[in-house]
Formats: structure tokens, sequence, C-alpha cells
């Protein structure tokens, strides 16, 4: 036992150690763990950040991102940032979108709540070439797609049902945003590159893209911002948003889990009972024979 104790614990200090020397290298920082009103069994999100972070994507991100698979209706759905219908129906209307008339033609006509956020490229090579060579993500499913490790012990508990944590993504895009700094003495910097703590490698080809002051977000009654306008906000709020554009129904998919655990809890119950019903009267003193059977034999 002591012996097993002990090789955990050297286990334990070199995968630590390790973490630590890739972090010191340069090749896996991590990003730190963020609070996500989403995060758990039980989280949602929330309503007035999704609105906050389509406003970043609208004003600064959806100049060089697509979001092809959301639809301009899936903003009024339940769950997500909770336009109206007119709302969603008007913000449409200042999209333009490009279809086939019964001539085969090409034509554009404004669009319609039914259509995806039409690309700001016509497509990945004009993307590529407008971007450096190489077409920006499309906004979709980057929340899911960006992830890191954790190391060990912290995958551990991620795994676990009531600590379960999946959030990684959101915080790496988080801390991407907020990870742009000059470069340290005696790194190399090529012309077109960015240095950014978190991105691998440090050297990102986007510029930073957001600076405090920027977006201008909703005021309340005294003409305050309701939440700080600073980098650090409108990257929270951007994550989450596009959080929600990777699985814009999740508290759906939650409460449907939720209500299935709490079934096979009951049927579970249920089954106890009748099976305590159904075996009570068999008994017995050996090999749960009862005594008449075992005198027979």
């Amino acid at each position: 036992m002591r012996i097993a104790r002990l090789a955990a614990a050297a286990l334990l200090a070199a995968s630590l150690g390790a973490g630590s020397a890739l972090a010191e290298d340069g090749h896996g920082t991590n990003p730190p763990r963020e609070k996500w009103s989403f995060a758990g069994m039980f989280g949602r999100f929330d309503q007035a950040q999704l609105q906050r972070g389509f406003q970043v994507y609208k004003e600064v991100c959806a100049n060089c991102h697509s979001m092809r698979l959301v639809a301009f209706r899936n903003l009024a759905e339940p769950g997500g940032p909770g336009f109206t219908e007119g709302q969603v129906k008007a913000l449409a209307e200042t999209y333009s979108v490009k279809e086939l008339d019964d001539s085969g033609a090409e034509k554009e006509r404004p669009a319609r709540p039914a259509d995806r956020f039409p690309s700001p490229f016509p497509n990945d090579k004009a993307a590529a070439a407008a971007n450096g060579g190489k077409a920006p993500p499309d906004f979709s499913v980057l929340a899911k797609a960006r992830t890191y490790e954790r190391g060990f012990p912290l995958f551990v508990f991620d795994a676990l049902p009531v600590t379960g944590y999946s959030e990684q993504g959101v915080d790496y895009i988080h801390a991407l945003l907020t990870g742009y700094e000059d470069a340290p003495k005696g790194f190399t910097m090529p012309e077109s590159g960015y240095y950014n703590k978190y991105y691998p490698g440090h050297v990102i080809a986007m510029p930073n893209p957001l600076s405090d002051g920027q977006i201008t977000y909703p005021k309340n009654d005294k003409g305050e911002p309701v939440v700080p306008e600073t980098v650090e906000q409108y990257s929270h709020d951007v994550a989450a948003f596009m959080a929600w554009a990777a699985e814009p129904h999740m508290m759906a998919r939650k409460a449907l889990g939720l209500r299935v655990i709490l079934f096979l809890i009951v049927l579970a119950g249920l089954l106890f009972y009748v099976k305590k019903q159904v075996w009570k009267k068999v008994g017995g003193e050996v090999h749960g024979l009862q005594p008449e059977l075992h005198k027979t034999y």
C-alpha cells in the first residue's frame, strides 16, 4: 500500500512538472478558467450577455468571420439572445443574399429571417486573399472546435458528471482576445504576425480586433453602461455568444437530460419495489430455498 501511494505521488508530481515545463516553453500556456453562466448541469445562457456578444460580432467580427450555420430566426428562438420577430426581420433586411431567378441568373435580394448569415466574402479564396493568405474560421462551431488539454489531474474532474467542465473552447477564445501584448526580448516576430501569449507558437496573423471603448453598450437610467466597455468584457460577451452559436439548443438539451435522469431515478425505485413484492414470498434458510422445499431435498 505504501509503495502504491509513493508511485501515485511520483506520477502526480511528474504530470504537474511536465505541465509547468510546457507552460514555460511557450507551447502549452493554458488559458485561465473563466466563470460562465451556462457551465454545468444547470447552467443557462445570460440573455443580456448574448445580445451584447451579438453586438460585438456584428460590429467587429462580422467584417472578417462568417457564421454560415446560424440563421437570423435563431436569434428569436427560446434559449437564445431573445430578440423579437420584428427585430429579427428588420435585422435580416439589412443584409443581402444571392439567389437564382427563374431564368437561372444570379440576383440579390434582402435577407429573410429564414436565411443564414451571409459571409462577408464571396468565397474562401477571396477571404484568404483579403486576410494574408488564410481565410478566417467560421464562427458557427468555433467554440466547440477550439479547445486545450487541462492536464492531469484536472481532466479527471472535468469528466465527472457533477463537476464536468466542457467550456475550454470559450476559455480559449476569451484568452486569445485578451492575450495580445508586445513580444518579449529575443523573440523573433515575423512582419505579418502579432504576438499573442495564448496562441500556439505565439504568432497570430489576426491583428488585435478589440480596444477599450470601441463598442458602445446599452445604458441604464443614469446614462451609464450596464457593463464595462472594456476588452475584457467584450471578449467575455462575444465568447458566450459563440458558445450559443455553436449550440443554440443547449438549454433545451439540458432540460431534457434532467427530465430523463429524474425518470430513471423514479423507474429504478419502482423496479426495486416490484422486485421486493414479487420475491417477498421466496425465502429459506439454505441457499434461498423455502423450509418446506428444503426438507423435501
